[in-house]
């Protein structure tokens, strides 16, 4: 097949769907496929272009076999909504011109967010007539008018009606978890439409290594203790400072310490809020490269899921899948009812405790930190639940399926036209 993806991040940015699309890409052309990527210059989480790709309008490259076309992005380090719009707006325009040097494709597979990219790919799948697959990592506009981001009514509805719009011309739509797919049954989209493909996790990357002799624990002086990890991703839907007070709640024990890796904005926030909760036992850090991600899991004796108590069914952490290969049991604070709570709870990995919770969040960490046995079951269930449902190459034979799938059923759709519009069909009716 030839296989276009759209997606706005990819490799080298280390965290988030960058990852996940790179290693999906790479995966189908090793299976025989030709597959090209449509995606911005480099930037995130800096939100500031990487090092050899500024001041450039276009870059093509060949990476393991996948060629990736790259296309200017207007960024701002600290955007506000008309900024996150201007840069939509600024890929959609630049990239069309990228998408169409190339092979026609068999099928497109688009990735949102952003929702506004949703408008060339529909585009392109009139063009070369071929099957528009979307991939949902988050129900927008939802997640952002739920987390306070987006306030106007004017925006939110505008949002909304680009919602229904990607929704209804996409063929087939892939969603990361089975609280997403509910979600869409619920805005009357058929259920026929719709496939969960869970995000997934190279197992043979990520997986358990001795927490002694660990190189990296031991750069950051982290011999010794007792760690508690939270690395990626910290946006308004997690509301780490419910990670920073439970730690202050903890500081009576020197061995405990936590770990909080990600974007230097949010940590120098979350500096401000070490210093007036009095939590010294927080080691800040930035995001860490991601050649050194096993071993930065494996210093780990428990991992954290945070989300705050409104993230139900529109938001999925990725970190979730990474945390279960590496065989360290997750602390989960995170609601009840949301899809994060499920798929821990399913993994038979980690525990799940109230959202915005330090007292919770504490206590079920001072449980673990008791009983080392109990981390030990939840760790191994943990890391056979990945490699057995969050595999890779489980994804890639899905995602390969269904692109098949995809291109047979509108192949067959076009077919069905041209015969009921054939002179022969015409007598018949008549």
């Amino acid at each position: 097949m030839q296989i276009l993806i759209y997606s706005y991040n990819y490799h080298p940015e280390p965290i988030g769907i960058a990852p996940l699309m790179t290693e999906l890409a790479e995966g189908l052309v090793k299976q025989g496929h030709e597959v090209r990527v449509i995606t911005g210059m480099p930037n995130y989480p800096q939100r500031e272009i990487y090092q050899g790709y500024q001041g450039k309008w276009y870059v093509t490259e060949k990476i393991n076999g996948v060629t990736i076309q790259r296309s200017y992005l207007r960024i701002k380090s600290k955007p506000n909504l008309l900024d996150r719009l201007l840069l939509e707006l600024s890929f959609i325009v630049t990239s069309l011109p990228q998408a169409l040097r190339g092979k026609r494709p068999d099928v497109i597979l688009l990735t949102i967010p952003p929702l506004l990219v949703t408008l060339p790919a529909a585009l392109l799948g009139k063009l070369y007539n071929c099957p528009i697959v979307l991939n949902v990592q988050d129900i927008l506009p939802e997640a952002a008018v739920r987390v306070g981001l987006m306030t106007n009514k004017r925006m939110i509805r505008f949002c909304e009606l680009l919602e229904k719009f990607a929704y209804r011309n996409a063929q087939t739509i892939s969603v990361i978890a089975d609280g997403f797919l509910e979600n869409l049954v619920n805005k009357g989209i058929s259920a026929k439409k719709i496939i969960c493909i869970p995000n997934w996790v190279n197992v043979n990357f990520i997986y358990p290594l001795a927490k002694e002799h660990n190189p990296w624990k031991m750069t950051h002086q982290l011999d010794g203790k007792f760690v508690v990890m939270y690395s990626g991703n910290i946006a308004l839907t997690q509301g780490l400072e419910t990670v920073v007070a439970a730690a202050a709640k903890l500081g009576h024990i020197p061995e405990i310490t936590f770990v909080i890796a990600g974007e230097a904005i949010a940590l120098r926030r979350l500096q401000q809020y070490c210093l007036s909760c009095g939590a010294d036992n927080v080691l800040l850090l930035p995001l860490q490269p991601r050649e050194q991600l096993p071993q930065m899991l494996a210093a780990a004796d428990v991992g954290l899921i945070v989300q705050k108590r409104n993230v139900i069914s529109f938001n999925m952490p990725s970190k979730i899948p990474l945390l279960l290969a590496s065989g360290r049991p997750i602390v989960g604070s995170v609601p009840a009812t949301g899809t994060a709570a499920k798929a821990i709870q399913e993994s038979g990995g980690g525990v799940v405790v109230e959202p915005e919770s330090p007292d919770a969040l504490a206590d079920a960490i001072l449980e673990l930190y008791d009983h080392p046995q109990r981390r030990e079951h939840l760790g191994k269930q943990g890391r056979q639940f990945a490699v057995e449902n969050y595999a890779c190459e489980q994804a890639i034979a899905k995602y390969e399926e269904l692109f098949m799938d995809a291109i047979a059923k509108r192949t067959s759709n076009v077919d069905n036209v041209l015969k009921l519009n054939s002179p022969e069909s015409i007598i018949d009716i008549q």
